[in-house]
């Protein structure tokens, strides 16, 4: 064996460690929690128990796949939240009697969102501005349409998320299946690489022939079909609207992506780390209630959960080869 591939060789190992180790603390976190809920009530530990540990966790989990693609190009995204609250309002409003309607809308939201970010790659505009100031934009759209809760989710999608499948709860199927497609896409296609290229290393990727700018719109687009399926999930959950119903899933998603193994400087995140962080994040709510913290002290309590396993990945990552 020449030098060169063995020296490829060790490279694709340490990579190899690398990912492993960056899923192994959010799911050590998740596991330890669950342990947790399971001591406190042995109940828990059922089909029945996974479902409602896990029920909310399924439109954060989408909500921060499409927090990682921004990441992942070296942005970061304010917006996430203020949008999956807007398609939760058109959902509500239009997806039942008029559903040609409820999708052109949400195409409409999604190439907005995918302009916004060609605004940002040409004109060098920080991200961390531009989507702050577009939170408003989303957050005051949804407030015209729905000024207050309301509306109705339709019957097919609150049956889909009440659905039942086999062996275990749909909430766990979503996660295994959007956790595998993230990998394969991000992961372990040829074009993935180039998706992280454009965050990683976007000049030698110019240099390919790739156009940075097509590629930075594309992502913020699956960005945003991501954070529209949140919104549509979530509204089979609350079976209504609310323009002010995901606030917290902006940070709650930076923080799944970080958990997960991602750099704010891009091109290296975890798609299975991500959804493992978005399911650890949401499990803390839980794991809050079950050891009787008061509702008040709760937001501070997660607040503190969040930094730990944030810490420990700063600190992993500093003792990484």
């Amino acid at each position: 064996m020449s030098d060169a591939a063995r020296w490829s060789g060790l490279r694709a190992g340490r990579q190899r460690l690398r990912d492993a180790a960056d899923i192994a603390l959010p799911a050590t976190a998740l596991v330890v929690m669950l342990a947790v809920i399971f001591w406190i009530r042995p109940a828990a530990m059922s089909y029945f128990g996974f479902s409602l540990l896990f029920k909310l966790s399924t439109p954060l989990m989408f909500a921060a796949l499409a927090q990682m693609l921004v990441i992942m190009l070296g942005d970061i995204d304010l917006s996430n939240g203020a949008f999956v609250g807007l398609v939760t309002c058109i959902s509500a409003l239009y997806l039942g009697p008029q559903p040609m309607l409820a999708v052109a809308l949400f195409l409409l939201a999604i190439a907005a969102y995918a302009g916004f970010g060609l605004l940002i790659h040409v004109r060098q505009l920080p991200s961390i501005i531009v989507t702050l100031g577009l939170s408003f934009v989303w957050l005051g759209c949804g407030v015209t349409l729905l000024p207050g809760p309301g509306g109705t989710a339709p019957d097919w999608l609150i049956g889909f998320m009440n659905w039942r499948p086999p062996l275990m709860p749909l909430p766990i199927w979503l996660a295994i299946l959007a956790a595998l497609a993230g990998h394969f896409v991000i992961s372990r296609s040829s074009y993935g690489a180039v998706l992280r290229g454009a965050g990683g290393n976007p000049r030698t990727l110019q240099r390919a022939g790739w156009s940075i700018a097509a590629v930075k719109t594309g992502v913020y687009a699956a960005a945003g079909a991501l954070a529209c399926l949140a919104g549509v999930l979530l509204t089979g959950l609350t079976t209504s609207g609310d323009p002010n119903v995901a606030p917290a899933y902006t940070l709650l998603g930076v923080g799944a992506v970080i958990l997960g193994g991602g750099s704010f400087s891009g091109g290296f995140v975890s798609p299975i780390g991500t959804v493992i962080g978005a399911l650890t994040l949401s499990i803390a709510g839980s794991l809050l209630s079950f050891v009787q913290v008061p509702p008040t002290w709760q937001i501070g309590a997660q607040g503190v959960i969040l930094f730990l396993v944030l810490a420990g990945r700063v600190l992993l990552s500093e003792k990484a080869p």
